[in-house]
């Protein structure tokens, strides 16, 4: 059926009742409607049947119906054709080259920036429309663990069975999976290096939403390493950061409202002063997700790197940036 969604639940939802993922998730989808939907059989729960008060754990999947046919609390995309998915056999090819590691539970992918994981109705070509593309002759469908911004590129962890997913989300809640950004910011941080413990809520501002520094005992803690590897003058440096946390747009916040170094073409956080003048720098997100560390099946380490995409391969030449700079691996605590 075309508009079907499935969606893994992330960590951050672990626990709380079905009734309330939707509310969190589809806000417009009225009480009425959604008991209708669980009524049908057209809302289901790893593929079962579910009810309002099921509990969600992390790594199981909703299957969500076409909410955009227009009835009323149909959802955000009330009274909006739902766009089907794109697939592009092209696409479908450059992803599987893409992969960087692969075993019987996970799949570790080189996100190309400007793919979305997942779709919505802006949205008509998404990573989570290739999916069934990642098989490699599995039977179940990967399922998507944890995500990346559509701008931004880098390491995807996917598990390929329900057992993996559970897992790995479980590892990400737990701050037992590691994740080593990659970014340029438009000036130098004050200090070297450092441990930023800042504390994040969405907001409604004029421009629509977006994350926003708040004092104590609001929002959610949201902490990251970072360490200045090179610099160009005080024009630019090159960052690697880590999140010790996973909340939305954490990174970019934190180096544009923290740190004072918005990432460049981070518009939505660095206004005007995120994009640097040169033939050899792009408009871009120059946020990478370099690496990644899990532990797989058996209490096996499983490490991937990604390499920089060409936008930020060309601004790294451009600055006289060069990959011998960075210390292997990961950041200190």
């Amino acid at each position: 059926m075309s508009g079907v969604k499935t969606i893994a639940v992330e960590s951050g939802d672990d626990g709380i009742r079905l009734d309330r993922w939707f509310k969190k998730h589809y806000p417009d989808l009225t009480h009425g409607r959604l008991q209708k939907l669980l009524r049908t059989g057209q809302v289901r729960l790893d593929g079962g049947r579910a009810k309002t008060g099921d509990r969600v754990q992390a790594g199981q999947e909703v299957r969500v119906p076409p909410l955009g046919d227009g009835a009323p609390g149909a959802g955000r995309e009330a009274g909006r054709k739902a766009k089907p998915a794109k697939i592009d056999p092209r696409r479908a090819e450059e992803l599987r080259r893409r992969v960087l590691y692969r075993d019987g539970d996970l799949l570790i992918l080189d996100k190309p920036a400007g793919l979305a994981v997942q779709g919505g109705s802006k949205t008509d070509e998404h990573l989570d429309a290739y999916l069934d593309e990642l098989r490699f002759g599995e039977k179940e469908r990967p399922r998507l663990v944890h995500r990346l911004d559509k701008d931004t590129s880098g390491v995807l962890a996917l598990a390929r069975n329900g057992g993996a997913a559970r897992r790995l989300t479980a590892a990400f809640r737990g701050r037992d999976a590691r994740k080593l950004y990659w970014a340029v910011a438009v000036g130098v941080p004050e200090m070297e290096q450092g441990h930023i413990d800042a504390r994040l809520d969405k907001r409604r501002t004029g421009t629509g939403e977006r994350m926003t520094l708040v004092e104590d005992g609001e929002g959610q803690r949201a902490e990251t390493l970072y360490q200045v590897i090179a610099r160009s003058g005080r024009v630019a440096s090159w960052l690697a950061m880590e999140p010790l946390t996973g909340r939305t747009h954490q990174l970019r916040v934190h180096a544009a409202d923290v740190l004072g170094c918005p990432i460049v073409g981070d518009g939505k956080y660095g206004g005007a002063a995120a994009f640097l003048q040169g033939d050899g720098i792009s408009r871009g997100l120059h946020l990478h997700a370099r690496g990644i560390r899990l532990s797989g099946a058996g209490g096996k380490v499983v490490e991937a790197f990604a390499p920089l995409p060409p936008h930020m391969a060309a601004t790294f030449a451009f600055l006289g940036f060069h990959e011998s700079e960075a210390a292997p691996g990961f950041l200190d605590p």
